[in-house]
């Protein structure tokens, strides 16, 4: 399955993300598309449009994050969100999402994701 991630860039996603999704199981399952990780050659909506689904990151708020999520929406790729727990997320996120959970630190977000994916 082809797993493209977006999030916020005010933040230390390469740690809180990157790090824990490449070495994690789900990167050999499934091919994990980071959009701020090296080069990126092809234009993100592109991308967006070719994956089977969207993953966000929505702890933090991002205007870039959020027409990620339209996109996907609007072309019919399903969007899981994921934030911190007690973070305060956008009303607007439930009117594109698939599902949504909370994690309190990257093992359980790495878990909670790879279970919610054996259902999609």
């Amino acid at each position: 399955m082809q797993i493209y991630i977006a999030h916020s860039s005010d933040f230390d996603f390469k740690n809180k993300i990157y790090e824990p999704f490449r070495t994690s199981s789900l990167n050999t399952e499934h091919e994990i598309l980071l959009p701020h990780e090296g080069e990126v050659e092809e234009i993100t909506r592109d991308m967006i449009r070719g994956a089977d689904v969207l993953v966000a990151e929505v702890s933090r708020p991002s205007l870039g994050t959020g027409i990620e999520m339209g996109w996907a929406d609007a072309f019919g790729v399903p969007v899981i969100a994921m934030s911190e727990k007690g973070a305060h997320v956008s009303f607007s996120v439930d009117n594109v999402v698939t599902q949504r959970f909370e994690y309190e630190n990257s093992e359980e977000m790495i878990a909670k994701l790879g279970e919610i994916l054996k259902t999609i």
